[in-house]
């Protein structure tokens, strides 16, 4: 017989600490894990009796609904199962809370790239979000029916703000299953056994009627949620309005850029006729407009409440290395004004270990270079002299095929003039970290100056042409070392009297992809604290799912969309200065250059919104997404993948691309180094996606099991 309705919450025989995720602290919504419960669970019996006499460790809907210590209880048990990304997120594998391996932007979005499996395209997860999914609405579903009966145990602000905590994890959680595969069943009420009978099973609604869905129930969570969050442990209204513009972004981008796609990006179940991928064409273009609209009022309610700001600490006026340091500081500081929505975390009862395998080698513990920045994406920022086509200048010809390499003192000069932003993200080679210098070298040359390109074609095709395959290396007289691995394996060579290993201490190392595999290792996120010894579940830096960048970037992006579509202000104020504002509080705080006019209704105003997105929220788990809802990954539309206008001729062949390292070389004629731009020399990854791929398999066995679930139409 199916389980009954869950009624009763019970204490765990494990004894093991439990987290209330979420709270309130500086006027800033946190999740503390510093406060411990005991693990609960919800009880489901599993019997054709019913049993008038609950066991004697079961605690009661009259004791968790009529006391703030027992909804602390309920509300902390949902929010442990939010489908939150941060570090204990990874994008192959879903939402398993696990941090090993942990690194970020590898998913095929060009921000960085990884050595192992994980490092593929962002087309499915191992553990996919359905049943979990189902669990937690379940949750939050019987809090909404079952609260009513204890009403008057709270006072009313109190009590609304507990329904609107069960509205605002429903939201949260239709809208991560609605980007994941479009139209989902929407349970919005707890089913029961035999009660609802036939109506047990519920079909996938359209992907309108989904993101409509998780509309209404933000509303409803920011009606009811109080302005500031009354406890540690919960959320508030500028949370939820916050999270609410990013969904109706992502709403509003798939209703218009599903269009975009050849053959258009729709279609209906077999089983039910349903549209549950896309948009009908009578309904895409109202659509995208209402949704923008509901991203650009609820962030630019956020913005206008003054209860938020850029992080601006230690920033000072024309000082880069002052803005640099203000950007390292801002991931650190968990009081932060910018910080809307933050996971924290507290060692040792609550931690993670992105330092344990995404920090530069020589602090390997017991891994490293797990999070490796490309070219490709240092190519968003500014500070660097260009080829004509755009790309980073190495020679001094009109292509990296032409001219002699140009010359550096050090690995360091290279970057002397790079956005402060991109050095707070980004260990160049040479920069300090933890107090020591990050020695990063591919190898020596030791034949004449000037010295020519390494290769005379750096196109996507000779990409698995590599450096230890030139005769410089393979043929006397040996002109280029290089070396397979660090230690003793390393090659040696003569420089002002002294010998010295080919390769620098951090790598790269040919045949060992624990080292840096582009010539870069990431730097946000990573505890600086030099006495910090990093170790797998030693970490505990917060990670922050919603700043008020985001906010900035989400009115700006809406406002731009609504302008394309010849809408206007849905609140009266000026869209596009708004979205110029943003941009440029950005940019300054950046260290970038300030936009000198307006942003305007025009693809390239988009376009310039989308590349300050891509570069300002890099490495936060957002970046997938945006490609994702922009329709930009497939090959027919993946001149547009940057967020700028770049021929992917040059990334990619068919559904298939590949991204850059940028490797120092050390010549010994003038000791001074050079730069080659290559397709990733270590551990080279090809990234696939096809148009498929926007919308995940629904899990098989759902859809066999099931009268009224349909797979996607696509597959």
């Amino acid at each position: 017989m199916k389980s009954s309705i869950a009624k009763h919450v019970t204490h765990s025989n494990d004894d093991l600490p439990y987290e209330i995720p979420y709270g309130q602290k500086n006027n800033y919504n946190h999740m503390k894990i510093n406060i411990i419960l005991l693990i609960f669970s919800v009880l489901y019996i599993s019997s054709c009796t019913d049993l008038d006499v609950p066991p004697p460790n079961v605690i009661g809907d009259e004791t968790l609904m009529t006391s703030e210590s027992g909804m602390d209880v309920y509300i902390a048990g949902m929010y442990s199962k939010m489908p939150f990304e941060e570090f204990k997120y990874m994008a192959q594998w879903g939402v398993e809370y696990n941090s090993w391996l942990g690194s970020l932007g590898i998913e095929g979005t060009g921000e960085a790239v990884n050595r192992d499996g994980i490092s593929s395209a962002f087309t499915g997860e191992r553990t996919p979000y359905w049943g979990m999914a189902f669990r937690l609405l379940r949750e939050a579903n019987y809090l909404l029916e079952k609260l009513p009966e204890y009403a008057d145990a709270f006072p009313e602000v109190t009590y609304n703000h507990y329904l609107g905590e069960a509205y605002f994890v429903r939201a949260f959680v239709f809208s991560a299953m609605a980007r994941r595969f479009g139209g989902v069943p929407l349970a919005t009420r707890v089913l029961r056994y035999p009660a609802d009978g036939e109506n047990l099973e519920i079909p996938r609604s359209s992907e309108e009627e989904t993101w409509d869905q998780v509309l209404a129930d933000y509303d409803q969570a920011i009606e009811l949620l109080q302005p500031t969050s009354p406890k540690p442990g919960y959320s508030n209204k500028y949370v939820a309005l916050s999270f609410k513009s990013e969904a109706m972004l992502y709403a509003g981008s798939v209703a218009k850029y599903n269009e975009t796609v050849p053959g258009r990006l729709t279609g209906t179940g077999l089983k039910t006729g349903v549209r549950v991928i896309g948009f009908s064409e009578e309904t895409a273009q109202s659509a995208s407009v209402r949704y923008f609209r509901e991203a650009y009022l609820a962030a630019n309610e956020v913005i206008s409440s003054g209860r938020y700001s850029l992080y601006k600490r230690k920033w000072a006026a024309d000082d880069p290395e002052a803005q640099y340091q203000n950007m390292v500081d801002m991931f650190s500081d968990v009081t932060s004004p910018e910080n809307i929505y933050v996971k924290e975390y507290d060692f040792p009862v609550a931690t993670h270990g992105y330092d344990a395998y995404s920090a530069p080698f020589i602090f390997k513990a017991p891994l490293a270079s797990g999070t490796c920045p490309t070219l490709d994406f240092i190519e968003l920022f500014e500070g660097f002299d260009r080829y004509p086509d755009g790309t980073i200048k190495v020679t001094n010809g009109s292509t990296n095929t032409e001219g002699d390499y140009l010359m550096y003192d050090t690995p360091l000069d290279f970057f002397e003039n790079a956005e402060p932003r991109l050095r707070a993200y980004v260990i160049f080679p040479g920069d300090i970290f933890k107090n020591q210098e990050i020695e990063i070298r591919a190898g020596v040359y030791t034949g004449s100056e000037p010295v020519q390109p390494l290769f005379n074609d750096y196109s996507y095709a000779t990409a698995e042409t590599r450096y230890q395959q030139l005769p410089l290396y393979t043929q006397a007289p040996k002109e280029l070392f290089l070396s397979a691995r660090e230690g003793g394996s390393q090659e040696l060579v003569t420089f002002q009297g002294e010998q010295i290993p080919a390769a620098g201490a951090n790598g790269p190392f040919y045949n060992n992809g624990e080292s840096t595999l582009t010539g870069l290792y990431g730097r946000k996120w990573l505890n600086p604290d030099p006495s910090f010894e990093a170790g797998e579940g030693r970490s505990d830096q917060h990670f922050v799912l919603m700043r008020y960048a985001d906010a900035l970037l989400n009115a700006a992006e809406a406002a731009v969309e609504l302008a394309l579509a010849g809408e206007a202000s849905p609140d009266g104020s000026d869209m596009l200065q708004v979205a110029t504002s943003g941009i440029n509080e950005i940019r300054e705080r950046a260290g970038a250059t300030l936009l000198t006019g307006m942003l305007t209704s025009d693809i390239e105003s988009r376009n310039i919104v989308r590349k300050e997105r891509r570069k300002e929220l890099a490495l936060e788990h957002k970046t997938k997404w945006d490609l994702r809802r922009w329709r930009v990954q497939h090959y027919e539309q993946r001149d547009g993948f940057w967020g700028e206008a770049r021929d992917k001729e040059d990334f990619s062949m068919n559904s298939r691309y590949r991204f850059r390292g940028l490797y120092p070389f050390l010549s010994t004629e003038s000791g001074k180094y050079f730069f080659d731009a290559r397709f990733q020399w270590v551990s080279l990854k090809t990234f696939e996606y096809n148009i498929i791929d926007y919308y995940f398999a629904i899990p098989g066995g759902e859809v066999s099991k099931s009268p009224v679930i349909d797979q996607q139409p696509n597959r």
